[in-house]
């Protein structure tokens, strides 16, 4: 019953209030017809193509009744924010480190006794090089049914460009814990930097059947180590002493 003046425009406000860590799916619809119940007039109303036929209602007369449009919304829960602890990844430049992250998902769906979604997630980092395992494990009451989407996103793209051929990521491990619904991901990070640097970056968890998760990470490039020390040796005093070394570039 909203009217509505020719060129005027309708927001249409759409609340989305999940309760679980799932996607929920809903067609908002509009149908519109002239307010004086007269008809559109169309001369080829049998000759609709099949997509329009969907979108529009056709009086007896052959006219156009009304129009519909379908839009498809797609509600994906996120966890809230909160101020977690930065996973730090630490490696000396032209060297190469690895460390395993622990990432907690709370409120995953589907299981029985999974959490609500208002419950906090968590992330552990720890520190120790990660033993690789070509398979991931799926431990006992998991069901191999969810599967989960993961990248890192960066703060720009400059910070991807810089970023993305000296991290990899891959997921080595993957828990529930029957009684809380608590899923545990480990993932194992390589970082191999070329050159010191300091750069944040979200480790960014979906699950197939709904629901988003972010951790923050911080990946940290000390200098690096001395290359050799190069020894002048003086023949005299106001003479000049030449010693001579090669630099050899590792690129074009």
């Amino acid at each position: 019953g909203t009217r509505l003046a020719p060129k005027e425009k309708l927001d249409i406000p759409v609340l989305f209030m999940p309760d679980t860590m799932k996607m929920y799916e809903a067609v908002v619809v509009i149908h519109v017809m002239r307010e004086n119940g007269e008809n559109w007039p169309y001369e080829d109303s049998a000759a609709l193509s099949k997509g329009l036929k969907s979108s529009v209602t056709v009086a007896e007369n052959g006219g156009i009744q009304g129009i519909l449009w379908m839009y498809p919304v797609h509600g994906i829960p996120e966890a809230p924010q909160q101020k977690l602890v930065p996973a730090v990844v630490r490696c000396r430049a032209r060297q190469r480190v690895e460390r395993r992250v622990e990432v907690l998902l709370t409120g995953v769906v589907p299981g029985a006794n999974a959490m609500p979604a208002t419950r906090n997630s968590a992330m552990v980092n720890t520190n120790k090089p990660a033993n690789i395992q070509e398979e991931v494990q799926v431990t006992d009451g998991f069901s191999t049914t969810v599967e989960f989407l993961y990248e890192l996103q960066y703060q720009s793209n400059e910070t991807k460009s810089q970023l993305g051929a000296l991290v990899g990521m891959h997921l080595i491990q993957r828990e529930r814990d029957t009684e809380s619904g608590i899923v545990t991901l480990i993932f194992n990070i390589v970082f191999a930097p070329n050159k010191p640097m300091r750069n944040k970056a979200t480790l960014v968890v979906q699950c197939t059947t709904g629901g988003v998760w972010k951790f923050p990470m911080l990946f940290i490039a000390t200098e690096p180590e001395v290359d050799d020390v190069i020894n002048i040796e003086a023949v005299g005093l106001n003479k000049e002493s030449i010693v001579g070394f090669k630099l050899t570039s590792q690129t074009r």
